[in-house]
C-alpha cells in the first residue's frame, strides 16, 4: 500500500521509492505538523533539483548553501538552520555507515532489536523517534525482523493509532492526531 504520511501524492510518492526521504521526513518530524515535516523531503528534493534525495549529495553540500535551501520560502521545518545541520549530519552517517545506501539500514538485521539499535543511534534519533520509524518500517514496509512489535514498543502495538506509523489514510491521520492531543492533557492534568 502507498504511503499517505504527507497527504500529498507527489510528496509520499517520494517516500514510498526513497528510502533517504523517507528517513529524512522521520527526522524532521518534531515541533512542526506532522504532514509537512514529512512533505519536507519533496521540498527539498524539488529546490535541488532532483527527484530524489542522494545523501552523499546532501553530506558534501555547503552548509551555509544547505541552510537556504530548507529556508526557502516556504521553510522546509519551522527551524530551518537547526534541521538543516540534522539533515545533513543524518546524510553523512548514512554515507559514512551504509555507504550511502539508506535501505541498508535495516535490510539484513538479525531482529528487531538490532534494527532498534541502528536507527537509534541515527543522528537526531532518540528512544521515541527510533521506536516509531521501527514501527513504521515495520506496519509499512514490510520490515519484520523477528521482535520488531517489541522493539517498537506501544508503537508496535496492532491497530494502534499513536505516531505517522500508523497513518495510512486521512481518517488514521485524524486517530493519531486525536490520541496525540488526548496523551497531552493527560501529561499537562498529571503535572497540574
Amino acid at each position: 500500500m502507498p504511503l499517505q504520511l504527507s497527504q500529498d501524492a507527489d510528496a509520499d510518492a517520494l517516500l514510498d521509492r526513497d528510502p533517504f526521504a523517507l528517513l529524512t521526513g522521520m527526522l524532521l518530524d518534531q515541533q512542526f505538523p506532522m504532514e509537512r515535516a514529512f512533505a519536507g523531503p519533496a521540498l527539498l528534493a524539488q529546490r535541488m533539483g532532483r527527484t530524489e534525495l542522494d545523501p552523499r549529495e546532501i553530506a558534501a553540500h555547503d552548509p551555509d548553501a544547505f541552510v537556504a535551501l530548507m529556508a526557502g520560502p516556504p521553510a522546509v521545518h519551522r527551524y530551518p538552520k537547526s534541521m538543516a545541520g540534522r539533515v545533513q549530519a543524518l546524510a553523512a552517517h548514512v554515507v559514512e555507515t551504509y555507504d550511502g545506501d539508506t535501505a541498508a539500514l535495516w535490510t539484513g538485521v538479525a531482529d528487531g532489536r538490532e534494527l532498534f539499535a541502528r536507527i537509534a543511534a541515527l543522528p537526531g534519533f532518540g528512544t521515541q523517534k527510533a521506536q516509531i520509524f521501527t514501527a513504521l518500517l515495520g506496519k509499512q514496509r514490510g520490515v519484520t525482523p523477528q521482535g520488531w512489535r517489541e522493539a517498537a514498543g506501544a508503537y508496535g502495538e496492532e491497530g494502534a493509532h499513536r505516531s505517522v506509523a500508523d497513518v495510512v489514510d486521512a481518517e488514521s491521520l485524524v486517530k493519531v492526531r486525536e490520541f496525540k492531543q488526548a496523551a497531552k492533557a493527560a501529561a499537562k492534568a498529571a503535572r497540574a
